[in-house]
């Protein structure tokens, strides 16, 4: 089991958000407005998935979770929160969130399926955070100087993404979540999240009437399949959770680690 404590991040989410925050990019700052777009409706699933499969654990295994359950709900409701803040800034900027409204049609066909199903959603969904959110973490100066306060955002997310990416996987076990359902799950989620990842992402770049920019498109391929490239340096660990014999601690997390003690005055424990 993992200690998981909730933290306020010290940031002012009021402040409006620049067209271009991220290192002025149009391409990065797009996908990342994309994802954040995303957060609010999927973090609230995966609470209820984690939720749900605590409850339908025997009884004497629950206390065993119990302090790493409500570790992730707090984490998770209050990355909900700040991404609902931000969303709204990107409302005013006129960016129209489409990936909500389809990630929610989708979510009603989940209602009364077993409870596995949707752990074993939820641990494909933490997979691709928690090695998106190493990468950030091992990259940070991609995200620029122009908003500290969005790249912290980032960089804390990533952090406890990184802190809480055994807890959905780990109660899909628990339950007796075989690894056929774990693995078909996850292929079905590789190609819903990189599908609506590249449509948001495009549709944002259409409103900001950058998609047919060259510099957009050069900023892609670099920023993707460049030598330090989201998608040549995170398909590995991507391809690592099809193994029979995978946990997601094989995968290193002394970034999040390291960001969390050296970033200690930009949060504050929530309870001390």
């Amino acid at each position: 089991m993992t200690d998981l404590v909730v933290r306020r991040l010290l940031v002012d989410m009021e402040a409006p958000i620049q067209r271009h925050w991220c290192a002025g990019d149009a391409f990065r700052t797009a996908l990342f407005n994309a994802l954040s777009m995303s957060f609010p409706v999927g973090e609230q699933f995966f609470i209820d998935s984690v939720r749900n499969g605590f409850k339908a654990l025997p009884p004497e295994k629950q206390e065993s979770f119990r302090a790493e359950v409500q570790g992730f709900v707090g984490q998770e409701a209050t990355h909900r929160r700040l991404h609902s803040l931000y969303n709204g800034h990107l409302e005013k900027l006129g960016l129209v969130n489409h990936w909500e409204p389809r990630a929610r049609e989708r979510l009603q066909l989940m209602e009364g399926a077993d409870v596995r199903h949707w752990l074993a959603i939820t641990a494909a969904n933490e997979h691709f955070t928690a090695i998106l959110a190493d990468w950030m973490l091992r990259n940070a100066d991609l995200l620029g100087d122009r908003d500290p306060r969005l790249a912290t955002l980032w960089l804390w997310h990533s952090a406890e993404e990184s802190e809480h990416k055994n807890t959905a996987f780990d109660l899909y076990q628990a339950l007796g979540g075989d690894h056929e359902w774990r693995i078909r799950w996850f292929r079905r989620i590789t190609l819903i999240f990189l599908g609506d990842t590249v449509r948001q992402t495009v549709s944002n770049l259409r409103q900001d009437g950058t998609l047919w920019k060259w510099s957009t498109w050069k900023s892609a391929a670099s920023y993707l399949f460049g030598r330090r490239g989201l998608v040549r340096q995170t398909f590995r660990p991507w391809k690592d959770y099809l193994r029979r014999d995978f946990h997601p601690d094989q995968h290193d997390s002394s970034a999040s680690e390291r960001w969390l003690v050296d970033n200690r005055e930009r949060f504050a424990l929530v309870g001390q």
